[in-house]
């Protein structure tokens, strides 16, 4: 940072800005570090959002850090959520924690004796932090000499390992024994959770509060003791000690033996039968007893404050403990992991394949019913060869899921931890980029078309050849042909950047397939599906080659949609889709794919474009157009076919399981009016 002069002179005024306003105490920060973005793959403010990283604390929400974090300490909580949106780029690094995870797998004595010390360990992180403000309560002093106790037994556990980067930890480790022994020496076994309230002092650290402690506690012996000592002197065998709040603590003698009052006891009250009396030993015993507790309360708050500054010259050694123990935290969390989820290494390398086989989605693959299992799919991206895929299928298959555990498992790896695949050759890579999902920012004025543009150009205006980029649905905010235009021309650009960029790209738009017989390094997948009947069955397997239909009317129908929408939508359909037909076989450039100059598959120039200066019909204008004219036929049927066919329809769209007893009743009535 030496050389960082703009950089230093913040964090100056930073830091002379706080000791002026709240916090006096800095001493817990004890030293700066540059987080260097070339140090840590780089994620979009988007992408952190789009691949449900952290989520946005809706309840019951599931994101990858829910799933898995599985530390046992705040820091190590602390510290993976860190890793999380901070992955390493540095193969080294990596490979140092891949290879402890590895270790920790295999040895399990070690790990179950680990996992429960650093339970037990407390956070020793926020505690040093509270140390200069004063405001750490006795009862977190004897926690921090606890967990010193445990760091000192997780250093003997570790001492004989044959691991570098465990060996490494085990000695940046101190138990700090002398601070540990002072603390045990000066804090009761069971402190108050308050200062304030005192008790927190041991008995036999300063003679002076024994001697308090003594009186304050002891009272009524003394009293007894003063009593018999000044009965036996005086001969007065009824001598009582009484005390009022005008006169404190006095002598009580009756008036049968008033005569026998030595001379030093000075005379305080006259009653009908007896005396009262004071002496300057029970004066004296009255001024101590009365400011005992004032006392004994000023001499623990010295004492604990005594005991603060032996603490704050070990905040820093203390740090760099809660560091290391975050470290094996969250290390022992990806090991427990992967035995756990059948996670495996992958194998980070400096080229630019990525390869997974049997990959699989870690977020989903933990929430779904028991019983059933994620289906597993093989991804390869190889700038030489498959750089870009373009990915299409149905609704609901799965094609968002295959592209964000790409990403997930890209940054899994980064971070150190095994993943959810067979295996996995991951290239070293700098930045994830992803526009996935609908969102808008109307507060902002921006539609969901121009956030999804945003979005998109923060993508195009950062890559590298590094990067992995992940777009799904790109161009579905405007209208058609606008959209498909958007992301051809995207999916050209990625192509011809001299980047070339890794590139997942889901659409519904099945022109798209036509890239693949014009660009050399783009290759359609689908996700497969199976028809029986009138219902889909998602497959949820990629296979070569493109897909033609979407289904969605099918999605409707899952989601509630009432029958008769569903029923029209599916007439809707059917025409549009022999009108495209006819128009398709009278277009020059064939049913899929855009003319060379943007123009749409049936030869119509894009939305606002024209030929020679002359507008083009729009043919989707036209299909809608034919949809208010009725079609007639002549039936070849007699009348009794065409009523059970009418009935059978009927039938079919029926959802049994979401039929109401009147519903059903009244779908009986109008098939006895059929038959009529």
């Amino acid at each position: 940072m030496e050389d960082l002069t703009d950089g230093l002179i913040a964090a100056g005024a930073i830091l002379h800005y706080l000791k002026d306003t709240e916090h006096p105490n800095l001493q817990h920060i004890t030293s700066f570090r540059r987080i260097d973005r070339e140090d840590h793959l780089w994620m979009d403010r988007f992408t952190i959002r789009n691949l449900e990283l952290l989520g946005n604390g809706e309840h019951g929400e599931q994101t990858l850090l829910k799933v898995l974090d599985n530390t046992v300490s705040p820091m190590g909580a602390r510290l993976l959520k860190r890793w999380l949106l901070m992955p390493l780029t540095e193969a080294g690094r990596i490979g140092e924690r891949l290879d402890l995870v590895e270790f920790l797998i295999k040895d399990v004595e070690l790990r179950n004796k680990l996992i429960p010390y650093i339970r037990q360990c407390g956070d020793i992180e926020r505690l040093a932090g509270k140390i200069p403000a004063r405001k750490i309560s006795p009862r977190e002093v004897l926690q921090v000499a606890r967990g010193l106790e445990i760091v000192r037994a997780i250093r003997q556990s570790c001492l004989t390992t044959s691991n570098v980067y465990l060996e490494r930890l085990t000695v940046s480790l101190d138990p700090l024994p002398a601070l540990t022994e002072r603390i045990f020496h000066t804090i009761v076994e069971n402190p108050p959770a308050l200062a304030a309230k005192g008790g927190m002092i041991r008995g036999g650290i300063d003679a002076e509060l024994d001697r308090l402690r003594k009186i304050a506690s002891g009272g009524k012996d003394y009293l007894v003791e003063l009593q018999q000592k000044e009965a036996e002197r005086s001969g007065i065998s009824s001598l009582k000690i009484g005390f009022n709040n005008v006169f404190g603590y006095y002598l009580e003698v009756t008036n049968a033996h008033k005569s026998k009052a030595p001379a030093e006891w000075m005379r305080k009250q006259t009653l009908a039968n007896a005396e009262r009396y004071i002496t300057p030993e029970l004066k004296e015993y009255e001024e101590q007893i009365t400011g005992a507790e004032e006392k004994i309360l000023a001499i623990e708050a010295q004492r604990y404050d005594d005991l603060l500054e032996v603490l704050m010259e070990n905040i820093a050694p203390m740090q760099v403990n809660a560091r290391a123990l975050a470290i094996l935290d969250c290390l022992l969390c990806f090991a427990c992991n992967a035995l756990q989820y059948n996670y495996k290494k992958p194998v980070m390398h400096e080229g630019r394949e990525l390869e997974l086989k049997g990959s699989r989605h870690p977020v989903i693959e933990r929430t779904l019913p028991t019983g059933e299992s994620y289906v597993a799919n093989d991804i390869l991206l190889d700038p030489s060869s498959q750089q870009i895929i373009i990915l299409t299928g149905p609704n609901m298959s799965g094609k968002s899921a295959l592209l964000r555990q790409t990403a997930l498992i890209t940054l899994l790896a980064h971070m150190g931890s095994f993943v959810p695949a067979d295996s996995a050759r991951i290239p070293l890579t700098d930045k994830i980029f992803t526009r996935v999902g609908a969102s808008d920012n109307l507060s902002g004025g921006e539609s969901t078309f121009m956030v999804e543009m945003n979005e998109t150009a923060s993508i195009i205006n950062n890559i590298s050849p590094r990067s992995l980029i992940l777009l799904d649905e790109i161009g579905r905010g405007t209208s058609t042909y606008d959209g498909i235009s958007i992301a051809w021309s995207i999916a050209e650009y990625l192509h011809n950047s001299p980047h070339a960029p890794k590139t997942l790209f889901a659409t519904h738009y099945h022109e798209l397939n036509e890239l693949e017989n014009r660009l050399p390094r783009i290759r359609n997948f689908h996700i497969t599906n199976k028809e029986i009947g009138n219902k889909v069955i998602f497959l949820r397997k990629l296979a070569p080659g493109g897909s033609t239909h979407s289904f969605g009317i099918h999605v409707a129908k899952m989601a509630g949609m009432p029958p008769a929408l569903i029923e029209r939508a599916n007439e809707i359909l059917k025409q549009l889709e022999e009108s495209r037909e006819g128009h398709g076989e009278a277009a020059e450039s064939g049913t899929n794919g855009l003319a060379a100059n943007g123009s749409s598959a049936n030869g119509s120039q894009a939305k606002g474009s024209s030929a020679k200066g002359t507008p083009k019909a729009d043919p989707l204008h036209h299909d809608i157009q034919k949809l208010n004219t009725p079609k007639m036929q002549l039936s070849i049927f007699d009348a009794h076919t065409e009523t059970f066919h009418e009935i059978r329809k009927l039938l079919e769209g029926l959802d049994i399981n979401r039929l109401t007893p009147i519903e059903a009743l009244l779908k009986l009535q109008e098939v006895r009016n059929l038959l009529k």
